[in-house]
């Protein structure tokens, strides 16, 4: 199948790419995939997992000077990142879980990417060797020190070709800074310093010290029984490195200059959406909370997602959205059942494709949903091991509410709730993205 075109009605053809991870039925909690980030330029994807590895996909290069281009990914290197703790003075088990992956911009030949699990946040520097050095005055070629006395003469060490190895090393672990469980980090637009989020508390990192760090947001009450809400995502501006915004379990988008105070705890603007009494009811609160906020690429924007909706948001407006999309509205009716098998605690992620023209977000039933901020279309695709054949067309799939059912149509009643798209990433300037299913990191790309 010749894989450019876009359908009659100027939407994106979407088509399977790869798949990565095994297929089998009986998936170890362990594999579940707890983050996926790309790089700036794309050309690496890294995910994260409850193992707490990391495991780092590089873009295939005949794939990506094919013409048409190919989205295609190899494991390139692999890693454990965090290992099970046991924090003594509190008897609580610390997870390796992976929380968040965010690279940092390339400034040389090495990778540099942070990672973080509930407590510690570690800086990696991942790096190529393709060369070794040979003939040392002082030591054999198998590393043992030879006698001075020994040496009559000396030679020039060569360089040789060797294997490529890929190396990851820890450069920094950032600890001890957080209470509570970190569900952010951030790296500011200087490449110079990064935020970190938990439940209750934003902190202020330089990549250089690891031994301190400089807490900006802290809305702990004195009374923990006066708390109202918890940070739930925190992320800088891209452009601007004094502004933030963080997003709560209320429904609010905070934004916060560093300029006008070292704690940003009175923020400059706030987002909020006025609750429609019509729709309130027991469930109103818990929906409403945000689960991930994400500003765009040109910083004008940002959007957020709490349990039913992605909203978009113009950084000029703080009164309502300027966008809504209803991402699985047909749940609404089945919130008392989502609520007894606590899905409806799902924390969802949204992100922006590179031209901000474009928002993808996940659902039940390994659906994944992406909106066309500009025709305001929006589809339904899922990700299934089925049509896993390089350049299968996905086909659009709708969910029936009630009635009667079309052929091509699931019934509500017949969603997998355990099948979720929590994390997904869309490629920095190509239509290409991943999509974490459990233990599955798909891959799609326009069809070409």
């Amino acid at each position: 199948m010749d894989c450019a075109e876009t359908s009659s009605n100027g939407d994106i053809q979407w088509c399977f790419s790869q798949v990565k991870g095994t297929l089998e039925d009986d998936v170890t909690e362990a594999d579940i995939i707890s983050c996926v980030e790309f790089n700036h330029d794309g050309d690496l994807l890294a995910t994260g997992d409850k193992g707490g590895r990391v495991v780092i996909f590089q873009r295939d290069p005949i794939s990506k000077n094919s013409i048409p281009r190919r989205g295609e990914y190899n494991v390139y290197s692999t890693f454990q990142s965090h290992e099970p703790e046991f924090d003594y003075l509190k008897s609580l088990e610390i997870e390796e879980k992976i929380n968040k992956i965010r690279w940092l911009k390339r400034k040389n030949p090495a990778h540099f990417l942070l990672s973080t699990n509930d407590k510690t946040i570690k800086l990696w520097k991942v790096s190529e060797r393709d060369k070794r050095v040979e003939g040392y005055n002082t030591k054999e070629e198998n590393g043992s020190i030879r006698d001075p006395a020994s040496i009559t003469s000396l030679r020039v060490p060569t360089i040789r070709p060797m294997e490529l190895m890929v190396e990851a090393s820890p450069r920094r672990i950032f600890a001890n800074a957080h209470t509570y469980h970190i569900n952010s980090i951030s790296v500011n637009s200087d490449q110079e310093t990064y935020l970190s989020a938990d439940d209750l508390r934003i902190n202020l990192w330089h990549l250089e010290i690891t031994d301190q760090s400089f807490n900006i947001v802290d809305i702990k009450p004195t009374n923990m029984e006066e708390l109202t809400e918890v940070i739930t995502a925190a992320e800088f501006h891209p452009a601007k490195c004094n502004v933030l915004v963080y997003s709560s379990s209320k429904g609010i988008i905070r934004l916060c200059d560093m300029r006008s105070a070292a704690l940003c705890d009175q923020h400059s603007k706030l987002f909020e959406e006025p609750e429609d009494p019509t729709n309130r009811s027991f469930f109103s609160e818990i929906i409403s909370s945000i689960s991930d906020v994400k500003l765009s690429h040109s910083g004008r924007y940002m959007i957020s997602r709490d349990y039913l909706s992605v909203k978009v948001w113009d950084l000029q407006m703080e009164r309502k959205p300027i966008e809504c999309y209803p991402v699985h509205e047909y749940l609404r009716s089945k919130l008392c059942s989502l609520y007894e098998n606590d899905c409806i605690f799902d924390k969802f992620e949204c992100c922006w494709n590179g031209s901000d023209s474009a928002i993808m977000t996940g659902s039940y039933n390994n659906f994944f949903r992406v909106f066309d901020c500009a025709t305001k279309r929006d589809l339904t695709l899922e990700a299934a091991r089925d049509i896993a054949k390089p350049k299968t067309l996905l086909k659009p799939r709708k969910v029936c509410t009630g009635g009667k059912r079309k052929k091509d149509e699931i019934s509500v009643d017949c969603l997998d709730f355990n099948k979720k798209i929590l994390h997904t990433a869309w490629h920095p300037s190509e239509n290409v993205v991943a999509v974490a299913a459990t233990n599955n990191l798909f891959l799609f790309q326009d069809k070409l």
